[in-house]
């Protein structure tokens, strides 16, 4: 920074959360250090601890912003999409995202898995979960099917295991099958109402 020159402590924090943030995402959180995360974000260990007080607290912040990010996301590249097609189109842009260079799983997954003694981070990829199911059923229930919360908990376990299934594999192929199956579930429950 140059001399004379104050910092931003909002683009102070925003740089050490999305340092972190692809950190975790690449390597893990135990594999992370806060040295290592304030060296790669240009700022001292003193600024990291001022903003998020333990490694602990960025890891829940870091959670936190990602699912806040996600599904903003969904909600954007979903909504010109309407009834039955909207919720495929959530697999649509899913699969999009397994195919991207990079990727490693979910975060929330990756975090809860990483800090399982953590029950606030638990707690974060709870939350997550039901921001799906929410998004889901509501999308499910624009579509006239019969019995929107059933289905969108089975949309769940297709998009989570699809996800899973793309990380270890390597290959997207999973994504368009849990697509199919999801379109199989949603004809089913619209003939059903």
């Amino acid at each position: 920074m140059a001399a004379g020159v104050l910092p931003n402590p909002s683009a102070t924090r925003a740089r050490i959360l999305e340092t972190a943030t692809a950190l975790f995402y690449e390597r893990g959180v135990h594999a992370v250090g806060v040295n290592e995360i304030a060296a790669a974000a240009g700022a001292s260990k003193l600024s990291l601890y001022r903003y998020f007080p333990s490694k602990a607290e960025l890891v829940r912040a870091m959670l936190t912003e990602h699912s806040d990010r996600i599904h903003a996301w969904l909600a954007r590249r979903t909504a010109a999409a309407r009834g039955p097609e909207r919720v495929l189109a959530v697999f649509d842009v899913l699969t999009e995202w397994f195919a991207q260079p990079g990727y490693h799983g979910c975060a929330i997954v990756n975090g809860v898995t990483d800090t399982r003694a953590d029950p606030e981070v638990a707690a974060i990829a709870r939350t997550h979960l039901h921001r799906y199911l929410d998004l889901l059923e509501e999308l499910l229930a624009d579509a006239d099917v019969a019995d929107p919360a059933a289905l969108a908990r089975q949309l769940l376990v297709l998009i989570e295991g699809a996800s899973v299934v793309v990380t270890i594999e390597g290959t997207i192929d999973a994504g368009a099958d849990a697509r199919k199956a999801a379109a199989v579930l949603v004809r089913l429950a619209s003939a059903g109402s």
